[in-house]
């Protein structure tokens, strides 16, 4: 299983991405996480992605294309894998595209999860509450913004996949057992 999930931020695409790993014994290649390593680790790359992804901006398709291609060269990745937040823009899509092609990989699906805005916005500030604000991207004005940069940059993807015939939406603001059902639904057709 090769699969993208797309969503705006706190849409639960790493909620869903976990249990889908679960599910099919593939990796979640999320983006976020490994920027998140690396801003923990202090490295270089690290501390120039913390200053871009506290102002709640997009961290540059080169930096993350490179992650991303590497990644997917990983033993790991050879039964599947899961991409959460990426590509995040039509150029990442199309980047994804080249290397898929250069690699010999082929997208099974690509899974919209779809969300309200102000729910979503709910949901961060109550994550950042009940976690002690753990996160320095958790608070609305951030998130707003990130909703704003996803809108703009990102929703032209559901048109980019459409075309492509591989997209499947599903809703979000259900109940997370229901948003897997539907997802698995989704990718088995």
């Amino acid at each position: 299983m090769r699969l993208i999930l797309l969503g705006p931020p706190g849409a639960g695409k790493g909620t869903q991405a976990k249990i889908l790993v679960e599910a099919y014994n593939i990796p979640q290649l999320s983006t976020g996480d490994i920027l998140r390593s690396a801003i923990a680790a202090k490295t270089p790359l690290g501390l120039e992605a913390k200053v871009i992804m506290d102002r709640g901006d997009l961290v540059s398709d080169a930096v993350v294309n490179g992650i991303v291609s590497e990644r997917l060269d990983a033993a790991d990745c050879k039964a599947g894998f899961i991409l959460d937040g990426f590509p995040r823009t039509i150029a990442q899509a199309e980047a994804l595209d080249t290397m898929l092609i250069y690699k010999g990989i082929k997208l099974d699906a690509v899974v919209e999860i779809k969300a309200d805005a102000d729910e979503l916005v709910r949901r961060v500030i109550q994550r950042a509450t009940e976690s002690g604000g753990a996160r320095a991207d958790d608070t609305e004005e951030v998130l707003r913004k990130r909703l704003d940069v996803y809108q703009e940059q990102t929703a032209p993807l559901v048109a980019y996949y459409t075309g492509k015939g591989l997209l499947q939406a599903v809703d979000g603001m259900a109940p997370v057992d229901q948003v897997t059902a539907a997802i698995k639904a989704a990718i088995a057709h």
